[in-house]
């Protein structure tokens, strides 16, 4: 399976040797420039899942580079979802960024858990997370038997969120609050692709909720998945 390929642009020497550092530990291809115009010409002759693009960076800042890579049609990232990196953020700025395309802006310094955040918002890392995974299962509950108790519990939540998606839907505050509590028995459970949609669905809620409706219907399908992966025989060692 391809690992993400995420292009790093920073002119800041430490700045850009964290994030590519970090990315590459949480499994991505990860490749870096030190200017907005070496960033367009990478993008467009290089096809990345994830662009990392410093707002303030020499020859052109994100906003710049993301504009004329978007009007290129040729362009073989024109579609790459784009994250703003930025070490000062003005409240009035986050959602200006937002609005030129941007589907977040990250803070540096950083977190790892930060990085993984964001790159949980590109579909292909959505599509490369398994529907369950045993051995993470295994290690967040401790024993097969526990596991599977726990699988029992996610399936049976699960049917109820379903029921109830559609009502949930039409109300922001009472689906953030549902999904918030699924995220942790998904992990117990190894729940994993499950688990980054929760996260991408939340993100997307807190920063661009006129896309939340079919969002929401791709973490249908994803549900719909996870029930049908549960419903399977569960052993217990």
């Amino acid at each position: 399976m391809l690992a993400l390929r995420i292009l790093v642009a920073d002119d800041d020497a430490a700045s850009r040797r964290f994030l590519l550092d970090a990315v590459r530990a949480l499994g991505a291809d990860g490749a870096d420039c030190v200017d907005g115009r070496a960033a367009l010409s990478v993008a467009r002759n290089e096809a990345f899942d994830l662009l990392l693009l410093d707002c303030r960076m020499p020859g052109a800042g994100a906003c710049e580079v993301l504009t004329e890579l978007r009007q290129d049609v040729f362009a073989a990232s024109r579609d790459a979802v784009a994250i703003a990196t930025t070490a000062e953020l003005d409240p009035a700025q986050r959602p200006q960024l937002l609005l030129k395309g941007f589907s977040d802006v990250l803070i540096k310094p950083c977190r790892i858990d930060d990085l993984r955040r964001v790159m949980a918002l590109a579909p292909a890392y959505l599509r490369r997370l398994p529907v369950l995974d045993d051995e993470a299962a295994l290690l967040a509950s401790g024993d097969s038997t526990t596991m599977c108790a726990l699988r029992q519990l996610l399936q049976q939540e699960l049917v109820t969120l379903c029921n109830e998606l559609d009502q949930l839907g039409q109300n922001g505050a009472a689906l953030r609050d549902r999904l918030h509590r699924l995220r942790s028995s998904c992990g117990f459970c190894g729940a994993t692709a499950l688990s980054g949609h929760v996260v991408a669905l939340q993100q997307l809620l807190g920063t661009r909720p006129d896309q939340a409706a079919s969002a929401v219907a791709l973490f249908r399908g994803v549900l719909m998945e996870t029930l049908r992966a549960l419903d399977r025989p569960q052993q217990a060692a």
